[in-house]
């Protein structure tokens, strides 16, 4: 698994702080996503004073590939990664000084939410960033669209893409912008680390991974599952996604024991982390005021 650190001596510490370090914070993104993506979250974490930590998922971005191809993201079961998370967690508390917080976005936030619920990972908090809690597919009930995941795992290679995805094979569709950020320097970001780095490009899903995130949803819809994580839980959230389920999000949000939620409207896209300023800096300032109060520094 790739990884990149900011050691939290090296940080700007808070105002009266000291060097004392302000905590650790572990990062993951999204599915198809890369951590260059995040550096400007990452960063300013750091200079808050936090020791920062992002990762690839196995599979995906810098972590290599679990399809027959380059470009498809691929992944036979959801434990795969949850195995991955608990192991990478282990290792990475030992080195770095608490309070200890998850942070992840969309698929990365399901994941999270999937250790927490079985134990794998024992954060102080945990922040999630437009959650993939449930997916905006067809309005259908989650067992018949998991049912005919299945269905499409039979009759064809589950390795084949799940979707299209542009006209030209590896160009971004024209319309993705609009379903990720208001913001076009920062989605322009993207494209240029996909030009400089092109082994971080990913397109369509399998319908393997489309079945096992249908299924890992059920996991979390089932009786008892987010009720029973005591870890404080920041989720934000947009109405205007169309890549996630913000009313799943909003009934996670209700179920956690000490969940909170902070639900943006149309002037949020997806990439909440990503969006314009006014957006971005709500968020930032939420997820600050957040951990500071669940999770002071020692």
């Amino acid at each position: 698994m790739r990884r990149i650190d900011w050691p939290g001596d090296q940080g700007a510490a808070p105002e009266g702080a000291g060097s004392a370090p302000r905590g650790s914070i572990l990062f993951f993104p999204g599915r198809g996503d890369h951590y260059e993506k995040y550096l400007e979250t990452l960063e300013q974490w750091h200079r808050a004073g936090w020791r920062v930590t992002a990762a690839d998922w196995r599979g995906q971005a810098g972590s290599g590939r679990l399809g027959k191809d380059a470009v498809t993201g691929h992944v036979e079961d959801f434990s795969i990664w949850i195995n991955d998370l608990g192991a990478f967690w282990n290792s990475w508390v030992a080195e770095t000084p608490g309070p200890h917080v998850l942070a992840g976005h969309s698929m990365g936030g399901h994941l999270l939410m999937r250790a927490l619920v079985e134990r794998r990972v024992s954060p102080d908090a945990v922040v999630l960033s437009a959650p993939m809690l449930g997916v905006n597919g067809p309005p259908l009930p989650l067992p018949l669209l998991h049912a005919a995941a299945r269905l499409m795992n039979v009759v064809g290679d589950p390795a084949r893409q799940a979707w299209k995805w542009s006209e030209k094979p590896g160009e971004m569709p024209a319309a993705r912008a609009a379903l990720l950020t208001h913001d076009a320097e920062r989605y322009a970001d993207e494209q240029w680390w996909r030009d400089h780095r092109p082994e971080l490009v990913m397109g369509p899903a399998s319908w393997r991974w489309v079945e096992r995130a249908y299924a890992s949803a059920r996991r979390l819809e089932r009786a008892g599952a987010l009720e029973s994580v005591d870890v404080p839980v920041l989720i934000l959230s947009t109405s205007a996604d169309k890549l996630v389920s913000h009313p799943a999000n909003l009934r996670a949000a209700r179920r956690l024991t000490k969940g909170e939620m902070v639900a943006f409207g149309p002037e949020a896209h997806h990439e909440i982390l990503r969006e314009v300023d006014a957006v971005r800096d709500r968020a930032m300032m939420a997820i600050t005021e957040f951990l500071d109060r669940v999770a002071p520094a020692t």
